[in-house]
């Protein structure tokens, strides 16, 4: 009997090593992500979704990780801790500020994988247009979200208007064709009949003619023109005089607010009644915007959907580590990711039963989810493919699909694949961007009467010149040639 307690004891005790070796043996990632759904994440139920994954991929792969999930200061202390090597995989977008994409790539501070690619799970989970588009002088740096990986915009039209006015939205092609529909509104005593979401709306309502390779609404001066395929300055174009004309007589109309263009409305005033048409970023399920505004708003597409150089950028995850086992650690839990429901869900969700709930409604052929969380909650966009995450309880059972078709119907740019370096022109470029909030932002909110838009203009181009736009120019054309012609 002694013996036989022995050999049991030292039978667990053997497994009690074998358990904390094969720990030790896991190669642990620190991640970093941004959290949009909360004012603040909460700490302790980050780290139970953190342990929660860690115990379910425990037998899938050699990875652990370390999650770090934050708010407003994400930005800025994510920027110090990549450059204390705190970080080995970080998500980020085009659109951050500090961390974007074009930020980190001229930095050094993200690491090339093409090579690690190949043969992996997390390469196999996209179709290679999607690595391609994310390229940066032909090599991945970036691990896209699989999401409305093109951009296209829509006008957006509160229902309850639509519906008290009797309008057919499908007649809406041109911004000029809204103009009966917003003198409805101005007559009823709408205060914002043309809501801009104090947005530059050059840049979106254009993008049939131009793309606006730097995915900044505060350079949108330097563009392709989609006709002639060469870099130009928009604010010479046609176009350009003729939209800020455009909202400017809108403005003195009444369509639309001075409060777009002195920046006095929220990004809740969507939420309110105050308003009756405004823009939308075209997605495959559109009846997300219900939900955000909550209200029923209906949408009529304003422009083509492009694949270009950075519509596959706005969300993505960048190996920033130099250490190979963990970059193969980190592309192994991406694979995961990105093909296991179950780890997405988690990721995305929290724990279930206290983040989240699985529903079947009447109708549904697959389980959808219900958030509840006040704790731990983000949406698919910025957290795993939109063909494994599970769909929300108001989207559609076929939600994969629609994204494979959404994107695959987009019709790709021609400037698709070209980085601007900015390097050579750095202080030239962020001085002339610093002078749109004085001049481009108003002509586009419609805070220049029409009659003084060309004088207004030129005012704008001649501090733009003596700020270096000439010089910014001829670089965005010198690159965007050799681009071209390898």
């Amino acid at each position: 009997m002694k013996k036989l307690v022995s050999l049991v004891l030292a039978l667990c005790l053997l497994l009690s090593v074998m358990a904390v070796a094969s720990a030790e043996d896991k190669v642990t990632i620190n991640v970093w992500r941004k959290t949009f759904n909360l004012a603040q994440p909460d700490q302790a139920q980050v780290k139970k979704v953190q342990d929660a994954i860690n115990a379910y991929i425990a037998d899938k792969g050699n990875v652990q990780i370390v999650l770090t999930d934050m708010a407003g200061e994400y930005e800025d202390q994510a920027k110090l801790a990549l450059a204390n090597n705190e970080i080995d995989l970080l998500w980020t977008a085009s659109w951050e500020a500090t961390i974007g994409t074009n930020d980190l790539v001229p930095a050094n501070a993200v690491t090339d994988i093409t090579d690690y690619l190949p043969g992996t799970a997390l390469y196999g989970s996209m179709a290679q247009g999607q690595w391609d588009a994310s390229r940066y002088n032909g090599r991945n740096y970036f691990i896209p979200v699989y999401k409305d990986n093109v951009e296209g915009y829509d006008f957006m039209f509160r229902k309850e208007l639509v519906d008290q006015f009797g309008w057919d939205i499908t007649t809406v092609k041109t911004l000029a064709d809204l103009e009966p529909m917003l003198e409805d509104m101005k007559n009823a005593g709408l205060k914002y009949p043309y809501l801009t979401q104090k947005t530059a709306m050059f840049y979106r309502w254009c993008i049939d003619s131009f793309d606006f390779f730097t995915a900044d609404a505060s350079t949108n001066f330097f563009a392709v023109d989609r006709d002639t395929n060469e870099v130009v300055n928009v604010l010479a174009s046609e176009e350009y005089v003729a939209f800020c004309k455009l909202m400017g007589s809108w403005a003195e109309k009444g369509y639309i607010h001075e409060d777009d263009w002195t920046k006095v409305t929220t990004d809740t005033t969507t939420q309110s009644k105050d308003w009756g048409v405004s823009w939308w970023t075209d997605i495959p399920v559109n009846a997300e915007a219900n939900a955000r505004y909550n209200q029923e708003v209906v949408m009529t597409p304003a422009t083509n959907r492009y694949a270009h150089s950075t519509s596959a950028l706005g969300s993505v995850y960048a190996v920033t580590t130099k250490d190979e086992a963990k970059i193969k650690a980190a592309i192994e839990f991406m694979g995961l990711l990105y093909t296991d429901a179950t780890l997405a869900d988690m990721y995305t969700f929290g724990i279930e039963g206290e983040d989240f709930t699985y529903t079947q409604e009447e109708g549904q052929t697959i389980k959808h989810v219900t958030q509840s969380s006040e704790l731990y909650n983000h949406s698919m966009w910025e957290s795993a493919s939109a063909t494994i995450v599970t769909p929300l309880a108001n989207e559609p059972d076929n939600k994969a699909d629609l994204y494979d078709d959404f994107n695959g119907s987009a019709i790709t740019s021609c400037a698709a694949g070209f980085r601007f370096d900015k390097t050579p022109v750095e202080a030239e470029y962020t001085a002339c961007q610093a002078l749109f909030d004085q001049y481009g932002f108003v002509l586009e909110n419609g805070g220049v009467p029409a009659d003084a838009v060309e004088d207004y203009i030129a005012q704008y181009q001649a501090d733009l010149d003596a700020a270096g736009f000439q010089t910014c120019l001829a670089e965005f054309q010198n690159q965007y040639n050799a681009w071209k012609a390898q």
